[in-house]
């Protein structure tokens, strides 16, 4: 493996480590040349098949991420062909970065605008032609490939640290590391809410498919967790496996770029945002938090944004019945406090009636300044309606 990539950095952060009286490592799996830890099972998985068969013919995978980079990659690499089904739906950076680090050595195939219908594509074309199929984590060799995260971590640490965090999506990364370490340390695995299939499994005592997933944090969003990766998995205390909402994780993704200068997708920084679930229990210990990539584009931003500022209390969002009088409008302006800037105003319908309805969106600096807001419109008798956390209004009106 060293002769294709460098190890990744075990740094010591030290505003983290301040902040929890610990001694917080950062295994910085964002700074790969494919920033993300995917390339470690692909170069494994590929390299072991080549041994075996060398005469295959293509590597086939789907992927709408790290993991079509990783393989991309390694068939530059290993010189061979590779067919990577993607989402038509997969955002054009992430299109770009595969075709970037494959060249001449793939093909992308845009098709179906759900995953698991790319997936179906991706299969059948494979038992077409007689490739290979590369699993993103179901995979022995993949699994192998992910430990050697554990290897460095051992080497560069000189010691096994007290306590790993890691994301869980399919389980790859996790599994390969435990299967290393195995009871030697304490381990937290933190998943996101929207797609929390380890815990699932652990509560049923198997592979659970989940009825749907929230993709934002993509790097971890999985429906059901792998076969092979449970296996290595089921006999974790479910207290041990945590889900962080995306939202929080947003606030995470906001403070290490503004803070440290470290760029992570939203899989990549639920480790370092578990942070806050086991501060209670890691004073004075050494923690290792794999940020496990760092492929974020950055048209994302305002989205992150704003959903750490709904997390933090600091936006909301209200639909408000405004009287049509000369002066209602200022009336309304004027129970604004000086920290309150107005971030949204769109009247949602126009009549000769005696109300209208607005959106009106409104930032602060501290989530407090909202009770005293909605304390003066209820005293001027106007009628409104928070509906920042309201999923269905959200989606439509913000």
């Amino acid at each position: 493996m060293r002769e294709v990539f460098a190890e990744t950095p075990l740094q010591r952060n030290e505003h983290l480590s301040q902040r929890y009286d610990a001694n917080i490592f950062l295994k910085r799996e964002d700074l790969t040349p494919v920033r993300s830890y995917k390339l470690r099972g692909a170069f494994n998985a590929m390299r072991k098949a080549l041994i075996h068969n060398p005469k295959i013919n293509q590597f086939v995978c789907a992927s709408a991420g790290n993991h079509a980079q990783g393989v991309a990659f390694m068939c530059r690499h290993f010189g061979v062909k590779g067919a990577i089904f993607m989402p038509v739906t997969t955002p054009q950076q992430k299109i770009s970065q595969t075709e970037k680090f494959g060249g001449a050595s793939i093909v992308v195939n845009l098709t179906g605008d759900y995953f698991d219908d790319t997936l179906a594509a991706a299969q059948a074309h494979c038992s077409q032609i007689g490739g290979y199929f590369l699993s993103p984590f179901d995979d022995d060799d993949v699994i192998e490939g992910q430990a050697s995260v554990a290897v460095e971590i051992s080497q560069q640490l000189g010691d096994c640290p007290d306590r790993i965090i890691m994301p869980v999506g399919g389980g790859g990364l996790s599994s390969g590391v435990r299967s290393y370490f195995r009871n030697e340390t304490d381990y937290t695995l933190v998943e996101p809410s929207g797609g929390a299939c380890l815990k699932a499994a652990l509560e049923v005592g198997k592979p659970f498919k989940l009825n749907a997933i929230d993709n934002f944090a993509d790097g971890a969003a999985v429906a059901r967790i792998g076969e092979k990766t449970f296996a290595r998995l089921a006999d974790l205390d479910p207290s041990s496996v945590i889900s962080v909402a995306e939202d929080r994780l947003c606030t995470t993704m906001l403070e290490m770029l503004n803070v440290e200068g470290v760029v992570l997708e939203p899989a990549g920084a639920l480790a370092v945002d578990a942070l806050k679930d086991v501060a209670g229990d890691i004073a004075g210990k050494t923690v290792v938090c794999v940020t496990s990539g760092g492929n974020f584009d950055f048209e994302r931003l305002p989205e992150v944004k704003e959903r750490a500022q709904r997390h933090l209390g600091v936006k909301k969002y209200f639909v408000l019945r405004l009287p049509q009088r000369p002066g209602a409008l200022k009336e309304f302006l004027a129970m604004l406090g000086p920290e309150d800037d107005i971030a949204r105003f769109e009247y949602l319908k126009k009549s000769a009636r005696n109300f209208g309805s607005v959106l009106i969106g409104i930032e602060t600096s501290k989530a407090t300044n909202f009770a005293e807001l909605e304390e003066k419109l209820g005293h001027a008798g106007f009628d409104y309606r928070d509906i920042t956390n309201d999923e269905i209004l959200a989606q439509f009106l913000i």
